[in-house]
């Protein structure tokens, strides 16, 4: 169920909203709760049913191990903490290895073999890789004594509550469950209620809107055209770079305001990526709650750069490359890790050295760089890649040329000509909105920028309301939807 549907947005969040609260209204929290989980498993079962097996036992797995590490002293099993631990995590990462790398890994041994294995053709589960991460944080959580004593059904809430369950934000157990335990967290709080609202329409406009608005730009680009020029190549990777962002983006606001209609935050986890001025600026910026995990449980456990500067590097880029490969089965995902890991050693070389750079001309190569590896993050294959950045790096005069001609041969007709797509025949239209795409991430602040400083609920409901006219304007504009991005990782 996309967060983006009619099903989603007129049904099933409105109705788990009012029967969630009407059951803590009659004082029946554990009714409550028991529902929530309920409700966030049907809607994980809405894509495939199949699959509900699978992570119901993942979850009862975890949970046993974890409430074994939560006691004090070693387990009475004849095994340490820290075996139990070791454990749990490497059964975990077998599992999400198995359904998401086992096609990748025979394919690519047929190739070095020169054998024809039959492949299992294993079909992926949605959300296995976040729903592991985050349950391998539990692990750890409970290994250090972050976590408290907890039943399995609040366990359970923890993992499969649905505004973070398909997609992220990773979340800890000791930032979300002490939320629920909260007599406050409850009651309907209206200023939270318009509060979500405002994030979760704005979240639907980016992705809507704006997203798969670029989505019909870059895909043809991509899938379709043999041969890109100058102008095709550029048109089609800036695309992409904007539609990832706004998707993920639109993602992040969503999860966050149906989050708030519980009472509950998550986690920030995008934080205006394009404006950084370097590339380890970029990822304290996207997807942070990731870039977290990787560095808490991938980078520090490595050591970090505790052991000098060449091992320093050497785990900089291992943990982007296998950061890379977490995104998918795919070369196209190690080699765009590979280039973000590089990228972030020259970064850590440079500090080290004492140079410093222009804030502008960081801003420029940073931009620039992230735009040219996600050309590899989007590719099916090195040709597909090789095509676009064939067309962006061989200067094309005469698609230059081109490009002017069909500008000044544009005949207006109409505003909604130059505004909305599929209106519009010439160019103009995808150049006026890559320069506002350039506008709303370059200038624009946050939701949670807009939101923070507001108090009182007076303040936050024409700005709800105004969204919620916007974006029901816009659905009955679309009927169809397309997938999150992140759906496939």
């Amino acid at each position: 169920m996309l967060f983006s549907s009619y099903e989603f947005i007129f049904f099933f969040l409105p109705v788990t909203v009012l029967v969630y609260f009407f059951l803590n209204h009659r004082r029946l929290v554990v009714a409550g709760k028991c529902w929530l989980v309920l409700a966030s498993l049907f809607f994980y079962g809405w894509w495939d049913v199949a699959y509900l097996p699978l992570i119901v036992i993942s979850m009862l797995f975890n949970f046993a191990v974890g409430s074994g590490l939560a006691r004090q002293g070693d387990l009475r099993v004849g095994f340490s903490k820290k075996t139990i631990l070791t454990f749990g995590i490497t059964l975990n990462l077998v599992l999400l290895g198995y359904f998401k790398y086992v096609d990748f890994f025979i394919e690519n041994l047929n190739w070095v073999l020169d054998e024809d294995l039959t492949l299992p053709k294993v079909v992926l589960p949605l959300a296995i890789s976040f729903f592991t991460f985050t349950q391998i944080t539990y692990l750890v959580d409970s290994y250090r004594g972050k976590t408290g004593e907890y039943d399995f059904l609040n366990y359970a809430l923890f993992v499969t509550f649905f505004p973070h369950l398909i997609a992220g934000p990773i979340v800890h157990h000791y930032q979300l469950m002490p939320q629920f335990a909260s007599r406050w967290n409850m009651l309907r709080r209206y200023r939270n209620i318009c509060l979500g609202l405002f994030i979760f329409s704005v979240g639907f406009f980016k992705k809507v809107v704006l997203a798969d608005t670029f989505a019909g730009w870059a895909t043809p680009g991509f899938d379709e055209k043999e041969v890109l020029d100058f102008t095709e190549a550029w048109v089609t990777s800036l695309s992409y770079t904007f539609q990832l962002y706004f998707d993920f983006s639109g993602y992040t606001d969503m999860a966050i305001g149906a989050s708030l209609l519980f009472n509950i935050r998550l986690p920030i986890n995008f934080n205006s990526p394009y404006k950084a001025l370097s590339i380890q600026d970029f990822w304290r910026r996207w997807h942070i709650t990731l870039s977290n995990f990787l560095r808490d449980y991938l980078y520090i456990p490595m050591g970090g750069n505790r052991n000098g500067a060449a091992l320093t590097y050497l785990n900089l880029f291992t943990t982007f490359l296998l950061g890379g490969l977490w995104h998918g089965a795919s070369w196209m995902f190690v080699i765009w890790g590979a280039l973000h890991g590089g990228a972030l050693v020259i970064h850590r070389a440079w500090q080290q050295f004492g140079l410093r750079m222009p804030a502008l001309l960081g801003w420029f190569l940073t931009f620039n760089f992230v735009n040219f590896a996600w050309v590899f993050f989007r590719a099916k294959d090195l040709e597909s890649a090789f095509k676009v950045l064939e067309g962006m790096f061989l200067f094309d005069s005469d698609a230059l040329v081109r490009a002017a001609a069909s500008l000044q041969n544009y005949k207006f007709d109409s505003l909604a000509s130059l505004l909305i797509p599929g209106l519009a025949a010439g160019q103009l239209t995808v150049y006026l909105w890559l320069l506002g795409a350039f506008a709303l991430v370059l200038f624009f602040r946050n939701t949670s920028q807009y939101t923070a400083p507001a108090r009182g609920v007076a303040l936050f409901q024409p700005l709800a309301y105004s969204f919620l006219a916007a974006f029901a304007l816009t659905a009955s504009l679309f009927s169809t939807y397309s997938e999150f991005i992140y759906f496939n990782f």
